[in-house]
């Protein structure tokens, strides 16, 4: 895999330390990766691994012994050690049985604050690999700090939706609407949760302020950052917004609630579609034969690691996603030019 370093088209070079440092999430400590530790090993064993004996180069991870694995909050966290588990344990054994690495490697699993501390524990060489989104994976290669090698399936489609929702019975009509309201977001660096319906948003005439930013303070709207998807369309289930932002996916799908559910308390108010479904990245301080290693091991996965704990498909523990192709930054370019309407150049990017 070749390593990319050109600049993205119409944006700058590293991220601000606000974004970097300290954005709002959901739970965990921020500075160090943010993130809280599973060692369990509730996965399934796989015995889809190719040899016994590595034939692959010799590959170091930032831990020597440890592949850590980061993962974004985008869904309760409640879930996520148990649907990642299996995936986890087939990355382990797959790398320990195809590569020259130390015999005592442990894969761990750690769940970041938020995106901006899954990006910088990367930048860190505290992360090898995460998951996150399109918007995060871009500042997060564009500062530097990782590469995007390979974007998700999920839901039966490789692109997905971005949505603005009101309560039922609201009088909010449109979303020229939304000025002087409080309106509930995932996470600055979201993509569905954030960039999209901000930029939707000026896009209307609304003064977005400083945003993504600063705090808000100087938008003609009060933004609120709930730390995940599944949060922003609680607080407006709550009745402490006004209107919330969140993937389509909060709406179409179980995770959350059922979408039965989710029309008994909200209406769409915006949509957009064909946004790219999101990436895996790794730390762009490993090197290419270590890069190579985890995006191969991911392309020739079998189909369990995708099914959670119960090994089986269409349950609870499901990933949301089923499937992974080869992907770099370019995938997201579009999601860049969508940034581009809030003003994220140069300027935002530089240290």
């Amino acid at each position: 895999m070749r390593k990319r370093r050109s600049f993205i088209k119409g944006v700058g070079a590293l991220g601000t330390a606000g974004l970097l440092a300290g954005c709002s999430g959901d739970g965990g400590s921020g500075g160090d990766g943010g993130s809280t530790e599973s060692d369990s090993d509730g996965g399934s064993e796989s015995e889809d691994t190719a040899t016994s004996t590595p034939s692959g180069p010799e590959v170091t991870f930032g831990g020597n012994e440890e592949l850590n694995f980061n993962l974004s909050p985008s869904v309760p966290q409640s879930n996520l050690y148990v649907q990642y588990a299996p995936l986890r344990d087939y990355l382990e054994r797959y790398v320990t049985e195809n590569y020259d690495v130390p015999e005592a490697l442990d894969a761990k699993m750690n769940i970041g604050s938020n995106y901006s501390a899954v990006i910088q524990a990367l930048g860190q060489g505290t992360a090898d690999i995460a998951e996150t989104g399109p918007f995060a994976a871009a500042v997060g290669h564009q500062t530097g700090n990782s590469e995007v090698i390979l974007q998700r399936k999920g839901y039966g489609t490789w692109t997905y939706k971005s949505l603005i929702a009101v309560r039922n019975g609201s009088d909010i009509g449109s979303v020229e609407d939304l000025e002087g309201k409080n309106v509930a977001f995932s996470d600055p660096l979201s993509t569905s949760g954030f960039l999209y319906p901000t930029a939707t948003m000026k896009e209307a005439g609304i003064d977005v302020g400083n945003l993504p930013e600063g705090n808000g303070s100087q938008a003609n709207f009060t933004p609120t950052f709930a730390g995940g998807h599944v949060q922003s369309y609680t607080l407006l289930k709550q009745g402490q917004v006004d209107a919330a932002a969140m993937g389509g996916f909060v709406r179409d799908t179980k995770t959350g609630p059922t979408p039965e559910k989710w029309q008994e308390v909200a209406t769409t108010l915006h949509e957009d579609t064909g946004l790219p479904r999101a990436p895996i990245v790794v730390s762009s301080a490993l090197d290419d034969d270590a890069q190579d290693a985890i995006q191969t091991a991911f392309l020739e996965a079998p189909d369990r690691v995708y099914q959670g704990a119960d090994g089986e498909d269409g349950t609870d523990d499901d990933l949301w996603f089923s499937a992974v192709r080869e992907a770099d930054v370019d995938t997201y370019q579009d999601v860049i030019d969508k940034a581009e309407t809030l003003g994220v150049g140069a300027d935002f990017f530089e240290q």
